[in-house]
């Protein structure tokens, strides 16, 4: 081949950042291949906003199916986001034969399974490392590096904006929406941030994880999925006098790999965890194997030049196949399709873990142990108690830490205490994770 050629779908941030090390690493990169890997096309709706980059205007097109459609692109790039066109774009790059490179995890997490099949059935190349952690090579460390180990556990911190809230809060004390409304100004957040603080995103990311980690495929919607909306400064202040720091983790764990439990939520931690200072927009993940042990991957999990980064050695990866006459050399999840089963997500309710209660109530004699004989009817056991700020007939938060117990339990007792005519609002509750296997 005399060269490669790509066509990018998607002139956005990332597609910004993607040209810019196409232009600038052009030289680098034609040495590790041998030929120049050259920007053929590049299709977007908006082709007149100033990207900070120029490029030749010959090669501009607001007509997407065009570049796909091209017989002399060798490689689609698929940086819009979304489920549709994206869908139909990236099935129709593959039925043409064409390598495909996305950083559209919603996408593959709820229509990957067709998108992998497609892939593997045409024999050509789908990269997708962009799509979790950034430019965090976590799929590719899964994929290749640890393969011959069996991992038991891979959980982390894969959404850099809630991170950055949930530190901003942490250092300043100061409440989500007030925090939220900065990022969102600052360009940090987006202006409908649901996708990322309501754990969307983690939940996208972790289908992925599982199924590269575990050889196991589950649904998108079966994970459990909270956010981080309903904490509060109080909670987190609370928690650093406890001796712990809160994140959103994206949580797997299997014994058998025939049940997963998979979920994503706030999530106390030691204050001594590797995943506990793991501050600002940064991501971290940690993959648990039974030879080797823990293991962290830890950068930029997000923005234009990491999640970039991914994208061009995505891209490289697949110049390289065509450029030796192999378009696919291993299947898109590392092994093939059929020989990867559905595994059972296990029900929330049946989680076992300790928890952090706060409850609002009135301050008076006997509310405590009302509180603790509902606990008790289920089972729970408290392992100890906060209470600050008395005023006599004022509403206080009463702290509680329990002992493990489980889920399902705690609901129902939780059901009960917020019936309690002493007690003002929803009770707080925050997992408490201790051995998440380092």
């Amino acid at each position: 081949m005399r060269e490669v050629r790509v066509g990018l779908v998607g002139w956005g941030t990332v597609g910004t950042g993607v040209v810019r090390l196409l232009r600038k690493h052009a030289a680098d990169i034609r040495r590790r291949l041998g030929v120049p890997l050259r920007l053929a096309a590049i299709a977007d709706l908006d082709l007149e906003r100033d990207r900070g980059v120029r490029v030749d205007r010959r090669i501009l097109t607001r007509d997407a199916r065009a570049v796909v459609r091209d017989p002399s692109i060798d490689v689609v790039v698929e940086l819009i986001g979304g489920y549709e066109p994206a869908k139909t774009l990236v099935l129709e790059a593959i039925r043409a034969g064409k390598a495909v490179v996305t950083a559209n995890k919603a996408l593959l997490a709820v229509h990957g399974n067709e998108i992998f099949r497609a892939a593997e059935r045409a024999r050509v190349h789908l990269g997708f490392e962009a799509s979790v952690g950034g430019g965090i090579p976590i799929l590719r460390a899964l994929r290749e590096s640890l393969v011959g180990d069996r991992n038991r556990a891979v959980y982390g911190i894969v959404n850099g904006t809630c991170n950055y809230l949930l530190t901003t809060m942490t250092r300043e004390g100061a409440e989500f929406p007030e925090v939220l409304r900065r990022a969102q100004a600052e360009g940090l957040a987006e202006a409908d941030p649901s996708f990322d603080v309501d754990g969307i995103d983690s939940a996208h990311k972790l289908t992925l994880l599982v199924q590269l980690a575990f050889g196991r495929r589950i649904r998108f919607e079966d994970i459990p999925t909270e956010g981080i909306r309903s904490l509060t400064a109080l909670d987190i202040a609370f928690a650093t006098e406890l001796g712990y720091v809160i994140k959103l983790l994206a949580i797997a764990k299997t014994e058998d790999g025939k049940t997963v439990e998979a979920r994503v939520h706030p999530t106390m931690i030691p204050e001594g965890h590797p995943l506990a200072d793991v501050s600002g927009a940064f991501n971290a993940i940690v993959v648990a194997g039974d030879a080797l042990g823990p293991s962290m991957y830890i950068g930029q999990g997000a923005g234009m030049m990491p999640t970039a980064t991914a994208v061009v050695a995505d891209l490289v990866d697949a110049a390289r196949n065509r450029i030796l006459g192999v378009p696919l050399r291993w299947p898109p999840l590392g092994l093939p399709f059929a020989e990867i089963p559905e595994a059972r997500v296990r029900p929330l309710d049946d989680l076992v873990c300790r928890y952090y209660l706060r409850v609002q109530a009135v301050d008076r004699p006997g509310v405590l142990a009302k509180i603790s004989a509902i606990l008790g009817r289920e089972g729970i056991s408290i392992a100890s108690v906060l209470q600050k700020a008395r005023r006599s007939g004022s509403s206080v938060p009463v702290v509680l830490l329990t002992h493990e117990a489980r889920e399902k339990h705690l609901r129902r007792a939780l059901g009960r205490i917020a019936r309690l005519p002493v007690v003002r609002g929803r009770p707080q509750v925050v997992r408490i994770e201790e051995r998440l296997g380092t």
